[in-house]
């Protein structure tokens, strides 16, 4: 038995014949050959054989052809007839010809010429037919009202559930400070769960939203945050605010015709019902709105126009100690970050306690261990945002002892940071007591092992030892001679430690634990001098990474795109750093010495 070959010259596998019928009655057949050896069949459009019939699973069944055979097997598990029984398994003779059953659909076996032909044909009506196609054997078309009426119905439910109810609720608990458990009608309208902040007033929904249908006011926020003030004063606010374009322009037209009141309002920057956890971060534009071009609408500011962190951006201007008064100390903001220059009263050299081969650095290794490294003198605050200051008695003292004496098994020392008493105790000292060797009497050098007894040489017993050349006091303090006599005639500049640097600006460690201090900092490795300014300036120096290699504005492809609130605040006030006073900066004392500490 041959089988025929389609015009291809591919053979042919299956004739797949079709029978429709007319609204008059008229069949319409159509053959098609199929060269592939599978014929599916199933309610899914991508069967060979697609059956629009509820009855009928979307893959649910597959004719194979296997030589002179047919086999018919069930994809689905779902059975169909042959030749008037059920079975989900069949072989089939084409010469003998079979009858397959799937649903309102006849699938007939026959065969011409050796070929396998498959001829479909819907069984019943044309009617019958066209309501199951169309979907209408299963519409309630006729047992609902229609669709106009059904369409207001709809209306009016949402209008009364999702207006009316939610209105009488509001208005049955207007006024109370809080709502017993139960649902309320108008939490349908509530855009989302609030802030941590606000969490305990979830139900207290009148406490901000004074009136149904207003927005809320600014009265409302400052009632509770009492101790918050404007961000500078509101008239020039005004001034400075670019005025809005076409578009924000319609949008404000609109805001105000409901109520919204004119002007910036806490709420532009502090949005609630954004999800739970702090409150969302305030947009860049709503900063650089004002600060962007700020000096073309106020040309009497002192700020510096800002309108993004990685391409407009004035550079870092630093607070520092210019100077000293007594002891008092002279502080002012340098014109930016690379000015590497303030006056801390220190000798102290980081390149000296830094070195890995040093005699300091053998000193601290025969100690510790190991050599000395920023985390030996610099300690992190608690909070982890800051560093307390280096103090002698905790972080010096290991290397650089003031003991000075021993009385049997009592070591007497010098009393660090009062220049008084230091003079009063080797005034009473006199001459009794055996001095310690390397101490005041025979002062160890760091790192240097001296002839007798392995210290270094003695500078004697005299008031005036700590405070001259191999001092106690001078190799590390900046000493004058215009002290009182209470001091011999010593004075020892008071040591400037600033705990934070950039003073409109807020910056936290903590959030910079994953970079090493040489970082930002590799300035320190190699700085001989003490009065060295070493943090970061915007881009990268001599100090290592700045600010831009991983900060970026806020829209930027950097590693930490940053908006203008990370690093400022907008309400300035008490709790902001300290800024120098206004003023300071213009007397003689002052520029002589910050045109020093710009050389």
């Amino acid at each position: 038995m041959s089988s025929r070959c389609s015009s291809s010259g591919e053979q042919v596998s299956f004739i797949l014949r079709t029978i429709a019928r007319t609204a008059d009655g008229r069949d319409i057949v159509r053959s098609a050959p199929i060269d592939d050896s599978r014929l599916t069949i199933g309610r899914d459009a991508s069967n060979r054989v697609h059956l629009p019939d509820l009855a009928v699973d979307p893959f649910h069944a597959t004719l194979i052809r296997q030589g002179a055979s047919v086999v018919a097997e069930s994809s689905s598990g779902l059975g169909f007839g042959v030749d008037g029984r059920a079975t989900t398994h069949a072989v089939l003779n084409p010469a003998h010809g079979s009858e397959l059953r799937f649903g309102s659909h006849v699938l007939t076996l026959s065969e011409e010429d050796g070929t396998p032909v498959v001829t479909v044909a819907k069984v019943g009506s044309v009617a019958e037919a066209r309501a199951d196609e169309d979907g209408t054997a299963f519409s309630l078309r006729g047992k609902l009202p229609g669709k106009r009426i059904s369409a207001w119905g709809f209306v009016l439910l949402i209008l009364a559930a999702c207006l009316a109810w939610p209105i009488v609720t509001f208005a049955k608990w207007e006024g109370a400070k809080a709502r017993p458990e139960a649902v309320y009608a108008d939490k349908q309208w509530n855009a989302g769960p609030l802030s941590t902040a606000h969490h305990g007033l979830e139900k207290d929904c009148q406490s901000c939203h004074a009136k149904p249908f207003e927005p809320v006011q600014d009265a409302k926020c400052i009632a509770c945050h009492t101790s918050v003030h404007d961000h500078a004063d509101p008239k020039r606010q005004v001034a400075a605010m670019a005025p809005p374009g076409g578009f924000a322009r319609f949008q404000n037209g609109v805001k105000h015709s409901f109520g919204y009141p004119t002007g910036q309002r806490c709420v532009d920057c502090h949005q609630e019902h954004q999800g739970a956890g702090p409150m969302a971060a305030t947009a860049q534009n709503f900063c650089t709105d004002c600060h962007a071009t700020m000096k073309d609408r106020l040309p009497d500011t002192k700020l510096a126009n800002a309108g993004d962190f990685a391409t407009d951006h004035p550079n870092l201007r630093p607070t520092v100690s210019m100077g000293w008064q007594g002891d008092r100390v002279m502080l002012a903001r340098l014109t930016d970050a690379s000015a590497k220059r303030e006056d801390n009263g220190l000798k102290f050299p980081h390149a000296l306690h830094m070195s890995t081969t040093n005699g300091v650095a053998r000193m601290a290794i025969s100690t510790d261990g190991k050599a000395l490294e920023c985390a030996s003198c610099h300690h992190k605050s608690d909070d982890g945002v800051s560093f307390g200051k280096v103090e002698m008695e905790l972080d010096c003292q290991g290397c650089h002892s003031l003991a000075f004496e021993r009385i049997g098994g009592t070591v007497r020392t010098l009393r660090h940071g009062d220049p008084a008493l230091v003079v009063a105790d080797l005034r009473a000292w006199g001459g009794s007591g055996a001095p310690i060797a390397g101490t005041i009497a025979g002062r160890r050098v760091p790192g240097f092992a001296g002839s007798a007894g392995g210290y270094g040489p003695s500078y004697g017993r005299g008031v005036d030892a700590p405070f001259v050349k191999g001092g106690a006091c001078f190799d590390c303090h900046v000493i004058d001679r215009t002290g009182s006599s209470s001091t011999n005639g010593w004075h020892i500049r008071p040591v400037f430690q600033p705990s934070r640097y950039l003073k409109n600006g807020w910056f936290d460690h903590k959030a910079h634990a994953t970079e090493t201090c040489v970082t930002c900092h590799a300035g320190a490795k190699a700085s001989n001098d003490a009065n060295a300014l070493l943090i970061p300036a915007l881009d990268k120096g001599v100090n290592g990474k700045g600010c831009r290699d991983c900060h970026g504005g806020e829209n930027s492809h950097a590693a930490v795109p940053s908006t203008c609130a990370l690093c400022h605040s907008y309400h300035a006030g008490p709790a902001q750093p300290w800024r120098p006073i206004a003023g300071r900066r213009d007397r003689p004392a002052m520029r002589r010495a910050g045109a020093a500490l710009q050389r």
